[in-house]
């Protein structure tokens, strides 16, 4: 018996040995939520320098037309409109971002993070310009930063991959139309919940439906997670 019990214990730290050795960085690690926030921080001070400076929105708003300043598409992920929206998407990352960093890599992470981001950003941005050119559609051309979009992506995919759902679909077939269908409910019932003036709804709608499809396809899947 005890044996058997040596030989489980050694076969499983296999695993996580095998699943450590993907990009670099340990399954089960919450470092990079703690890396993000580094960013956010750092990015924040940054702001304040260019606000100071008058280039602000330059380095890290992404606006119209997108070609203007290409890197905000990135650098606005991490950037912040003032210390309350800071403190409220650190505080959905952690809550959202922990269990989906400790079931992946720091390098998967980190490309997840900053691309689900990224097209939640330019979706606000394209979107909303295509429907202010529309006669009689009271929506204005918006510029657009914050992590939200990228940290809505973290609930989609906690939503579409947690066990539970996992569960269901490997003992009912579930259509992927049908799967399409109950995502875009939740998308917006979760986009229309956090509906207030300034908050960029279509970014965050773009950004849990992103990471659900991401969390059905499990992209964040590593080693025996993947199994």
């Amino acid at each position: 018996m005890a044996r058997r019990l040596r030989s489980r214990t050694r076969s499983e730290l296999d695993v996580r040995s095998d699943a450590d050795g993907d990009g670099g960085a340990a399954t089960g690690s919450g470092s990079p939520i703690l890396e993000v926030l580094v960013v956010f921080a750092v990015v924040f001070v940054a702001q304040g320098i260019t606000t100071f400076a008058g280039v602000m929105g330059t380095f890290f708003v992404l606006a119209p037309p997108l070609t203007t300043n290409p890197w905000t598409v990135v650098t606005s992920v991490y950037a912040h409109s003032g210390l309350g929206h800071l403190v409220s998407n650190t505080i959905a990352l952690i809550v959202f971002g922990w269990p989906v960093a400790r079931a992946t890599t720091r390098l998967r992470f980190h490309a997840f993070f900053a691309i689900t981001g990224a097209i939640a950003g330019v979706s606000q941005v394209v979107l909303t310009g295509v429907l202010a050119a529309m006669p009689f559609v009271p929506v204005a051309p918006t510029s657009v930063l914050g992590a939200s979009g990228a940290v809505f992506a973290l609930l989609g995919y906690l939503v579409a991959s947690n066990r539970l759902s996992t569960g269901l679909a490997s003992f009912v077939a579930v259509p992927n139309w049908l799967a399409l269908l109950v995502f875009v409910g939740l998308a917006v019932a979760v986009t229309l919940a956090t509906a207030s003036p300034g908050v960029a709804l279509i970014a965050h709608f773009t950004g849990f439906l992103v990471g659900a499809a991401g969390g059905r396809a499990r992209v964040l899947a590593v080693g025996s997670s993947a199994r």
